[in-house]
């Protein structure tokens, strides 16, 4: 019902914000990715929405790209995700984290994100197959071998690094490293760089 809306930023309490539309304030909850990005009060902003109609509540999501909306989308589809724990999901992770743990099927990094026990964790990596695309830092691993330089650099992730911190580890080992041994050489790279 209501795709876009343009308007003056008047108030920021995470995760809902106040959008002035000509004379009309609308409450707008936004995941964290949004919140982060929004420019500085009294500002205008434009976010794609989406118009949630419950029983008891009429609710207004929004997000500054199109492909968050999308993804948002995607999770309402899945049996016992509402709106409230797509907007979890949206904020604990960015959309190329998401794609990953998809793709990688790493149940335990959404269960990182409250709200998500293990049984929705793998019931979301089951019905997000093959919805996502994760763009190229995340499926291309440099020199090392595919399936290793895969592992070393979910290994690192799994540690705290981020992506493009385990990437470049990746990167600087010998194409024939081990999973154990590439993991503890990018661990001394990582502890001098």
């Amino acid at each position: 019902m209501i795709g876009r809306i343009t308007g003056i930023l008047l108030e920021k309490n995470p995760p809902q914000i106040l959008l002035d539309v000509q004379g009309v304030g609308y409450e707008i909850d936004v995941p964290m990715s949004t919140f982060y990005n929004l420019p500085a009060l009294h500002e205008k902003v434009v976010l794609h929405t989406q118009f949630v109609v419950r029983e008891d509540a009429q609710l207004l999501y929004g997000f500054l790209t199109h492909e968050e909306r999308v993804a948002f989308r995607q999770l309402l589809k899945i049996s016992g995700v509402g709106p409230k724990l797509a907007l979890s999901v949206l904020s604990g992770l960015s959309l190329n984290d998401l794609a990953a743990a998809v793709v990688n099927k790493d149940a335990a990094r959404l269960t990182k994100i409250p709200g998500v026990g293990k049984k929705t964790a793998e019931r979301l990596l089951l019905e997000l197959q093959g919805k996502f695309t994760v763009s190229g830092a995340a499926t291309a691993h440099g020199t090392v071998a595919a399936s290793a330089g895969s592992d070393i650099v979910n290994a690192l992730q799994a540690l705290g690094y981020n992506e493009k911190e385990a990437d470049w580890a990746a990167k600087q080992l010998a194409k024939d490293a081990t999973v154990t041994d590439g993991i503890r050489q990018a661990l001394k790279l990582l502890s001098k760089a």
